[in-house]
């Protein structure tokens, strides 16, 4: 049989709980209707209103976000793509900058997965809008290979990176 795949929309805020909250409602929803894994979006935890924000709410892997994350995974029995995590990597002493992560959860909530985005997007729209993700995030070193789910292998990428073809090949 097919796997049911639930893709879910979010607006996120600086506020880490309610956004906790949101997610977790929309991964229920989603459990509740057989899904078997639940793709949420980059920014799913948080969007800060600067980049000041951004790197203090930013956590580890291993901080209280991504425990509740698993918590959810193991309690609605789905895998979890969380498509772009505001990861303090354990470079986070030196470089005070965070990484960008795709992390993928399974059921049991563990960690089968984590890519950190290789390709940084820094826009300058003359007069209108500057954005330079590379002044505070760390780019990450290496493509992550696909992953068994139950939709089939899954591969890990972040927004931008859809723009350069080595990642899918």
């Amino acid at each position: 049989p097919r796997a049911l795949v639930a893709v879910a929309q979010v607006t996120s805020t600086p506020d880490k709980e309610r956004n906790f909250a949101g997610c977790a409602a929309l991964v229920r929803e989603a459990a509740g209707r057989g899904a078997a894994i639940v793709f949420l979006p980059e920014g799913f935890d948080f969007i800060g209103t600067d980049t000041a924000q951004t790197l203090s709410l930013a956590e580890g892997l291993d901080g209280d976000i991504m425990g509740r994350y698993a918590a959810l995974a193991r309690e609605c029995g789905v895998w979890l793509s969380l498509g772009g995590f505001h990861e303090r990597g354990g470079d986070w002493a030196t470089t005070q900058r965070i990484y960008n992560c795709h992390a993928l959860l399974d059921p049991a909530g563990h960690l089968v997965a984590a890519y950190r985005k290789t390709h940084l997007c820094d826009v300058e729209l003359e007069g209108r809008v500057t954005m330079k993700e590379s002044g505070f995030t760390n780019p990450g070193a290496e493509i992550v290979p696909p992953v068994s789910t139950p939709a089939g292998k899954l591969g890990l990428a972040v927004c931008y990176d859809l723009r350069f073809p080595e990642l899918s090949l």
